[in-house]
C-alpha cells in the first residue's frame, strides 16, 4: 500500500521565498497542475494533503482536493482546519483553509475530530479496511503542540486496526520534539533517515511525519525533491502484518 503526506502549502507554490506569506496569495491553478501531476504519478493509495484551499478566490471557488481526486481517479475527504465556533471560519480566505485524504477505494469511513484548544484543531480520520488513517496539523505554539499531543494519545487509545499519524507536527525541534508522544503510543518513525522536510528548496526542519504502529511493515520511505510547495512531500510504501 502506498501512503503519501504531503502539506501543498494551499497550491501557492514553493522555491525560494522571501518571507513565510510570499506568493501565499496567488492563483493556484498551474501550479495545481503539477501537483496533481505529481500525484498521478507516483499513484498512491491514499494521500494525506495538509493546507489545502477549499474555494477561494485563488482557486478560483474550487476544491483543490477535488480537482486532485478527479485527476487521480479517486475519492476525497476535506474538512476546514479550524474550530467549529472560531472567528477564523468567517475571514475570506482562512475560511476556505483545511485538510484532505485523497483515497483509491470508495470502501472507507471518515470521522472527523476536533482538539478543544489552539487555532487549527482538526484531525481526520479515515478508516479503510486494513488500516486506520489520522491526519493533523499541529499549532505553532509549543506549549500547544504539547497539549494537542496529549489529546491525539487519548484519541487513539480507542482505534482497534493498526493506524498512522501523519501530518505537519510543526515540530521544530523534529523528532526530539515528540519523543514523549511516540514513547507513549509505541508509534514507529516510517521514515528512518529523519531527514528535515522544511523548507523544501534548502530542508533544515523535519516538521513533517508519518508514524506508525509496529504491525506495520515499511517497505521504503522517501522524500521526492520537489518543490511546488515550501513542504517536501514523503512516501511510504508498507505492508500490514497483523493487528496490534
Amino acid at each position: 500500500m502506498r501512503f503519501v503526506l504531503y502539506n501543498i502549502r494551499y497550491g501557492t507554490g514553493g522555491g525560494k521565498m522571501r518571507s513565510p506569506l510570499s506568493g501565499y496569495l496567488r492563483f493556484t491553478a498551474g501550479n495545481l497542475e503539477r501537483i496533481s501531476r505529481f500525484l498521478h504519478e507516483l499513484n498512491p493509495d491514499v494521500a494525506g494533503l495538509v493546507e489545502v484551499d477549499s474555494g477561494s478566490y485563488r482557486t478560483r471557488k474550487n476544491n483543490q482536493a477535488e480537482q486532485i481526486a478527479n485527476r487521480l481517479g479517486h475519492y476525497h475527504v476535506y474538512r476546514s482546519k479550524y474550530g467549529e465556533k472560531s472567528i477564523t471560519r468567517h475571514i475570506p480566505v482562512l475560511r476556505q483553509q483545511g485538510n484532505a485524504f485523497v483515497v483509491r477505494d470508495d470502501g472507507h469511513k471518515e470521522v472527523f475530530h476536533y482538539f478543544d484548544r489552539g487555532v487549527k484543531r482538526l484531525v481526520i480520520e479515515l478508516e479503510t479496511e486494513e488500516v486506520t488513517f489520522f491526519l493533523i496539523h499541529l499549532a505553532l505554539s509549543s506549549r500547544m503542540r504539547h497539549r494537542q499531543l496529549g489529546d491525539l494519545y487519548e484519541l487513539l487509545q480507542t482505534v482497534k486496526k493498526p493506524y498512522i499519524v501523519a501530518g505537519d507536527f510543526n515540530a521544530l525541534w523534529g523528532e526530539q520534539e515528540i519523543r514523549l508522544f511516540q514513547a507513549a503510543t509505541g508509534l514507529k518513525n516510517a521514515h528512518a533517515a529523519n531527514s528535515p522536510t522544511f523548507p523544501s528548496w534548502k530542508p533544515k526542519r523535519h516538521l513533517d511525519f508519518i508514524l506508525h504502529t509496529p504491525s506495520i511493515t515499511v517497505e521504503h520511505c522517501w522524500m521526492p525533491d520537489v518543490q511546488f510547495s515550501d513542504h517536501l512531500p514523503i512516501v511510504c510504501d508498507f505492508t500490514v502484518s497483523s493487528a496490534d
